[in-house]
């Protein structure tokens, strides 16, 4: 199966942090599809609408309405991390949002896709108690693309998704190789030719760290990273604020090889 209109609606992860920066430009997952896509596909178009720290709500009011006009014929749904995170986490605003773009997009033709989400309390022990939530959400995502005839790239059961090696220091975003491992498990789920499931092979293991090293590393990620987070939202500030997207329009996708890193 060839797609040629490639459409990414989502937050950060869709935007591609974690793989690249601010200066060079960020890669991420849905850059890498693209890439898988144009290589079966040289004609095939992409567009990005993905903007870091958007809520789910916010992705559907933003991204349908330009998502639809470009007419595509596969897009990607990646949202609501950011909502289940936050103190007034409803895990049915969230889902209706998620849903009501899966019938729009599905409506129009297109292919949809969409993932759910790992346990995160095992990437972050200090969000342990938020499993309910992601075990709720996760749930809800099934129902609604089943619903909708959407292909659901369930990662919750898959141990490596919480491998220290697939997430970025901040432990909110994907490491390059987590977002190779994300464009390589949505390629093969929607039958691109040269994917397979070896996205889903377990990481080689490496030691457990020392208790004092883990201690030490909840510190500074406390530090470095959650209180900045914390001190934005007492603030009501987003990392997306006067963001846009970085390809609103449907375009060639950039010539680079795709690559498992």
């Amino acid at each position: 199966m060839t797609y040629a209109r490639y459409v990414a609606l989502g937050d950060s992860q869709t935007e591609g942090l974690g793989d690249g920066d601010d200066i060079r430009g960020h890669r991420g997952w849905a850059d890498r599809l693209a890439e898988h896509l144009a290589a079966a596909n040289p004609d095939a178009q992409y567009a990005n609408l993905g903007v870091r720290g958007r809520l789910a709500g916010q992705i559907r009011d933003e991204q349908l309405g330009p998502a639809l006009a470009l007419r595509p014929d596969l897009a990607t749904v990646m949202g609501g991390m950011n909502d289940l995170i936050r103190p007034g986490f409803d895990a049915a605003a969230v889902a209706s949002a998620l849903e009501e773009m899966f019938e729009a997009l599905t409506a129009s033709g297109a292919c949809v896709v969409t993932v759910t989400f790992p346990d995160i309390g095992k990437i972050a022990p200090l969000a342990r108690r938020l499993l309910p939530r992601v075990i709720d959400l996760n749930a809800r995502i099934r129902a609604a693309g089943a619903r909708h005839g959407v292909i659901v790239v369930d990662t919750f059961p898959h141990s490596f998704t919480t491998d220290p090696r697939m997430w970025t220091s901040d432990r909110l975003h994907a490491s390059p190789l987590g977002h190779a491992r994300i464009a390589a498990a949505i390629a093969h789920a929607i039958g691109l030719p040269g994917s397979d499931d070896t996205w889903s092979v377990p990481l080689t293991p490496v030691p457990p760290r020392a208790g004092w090293r883990v201690a030490g590393a909840e510190v500074r990620w406390v530090a470095t990273f959650a209180g900045p987070w914390i001190y934005r939202r007492l603030r009501g500030r987003s990392s997306g604020d006067g963001r846009v997207a970085k390809r609103p329009e449907l375009g060639p996708v950039p010539p680079r090889s795709y690559v498992d890193e």
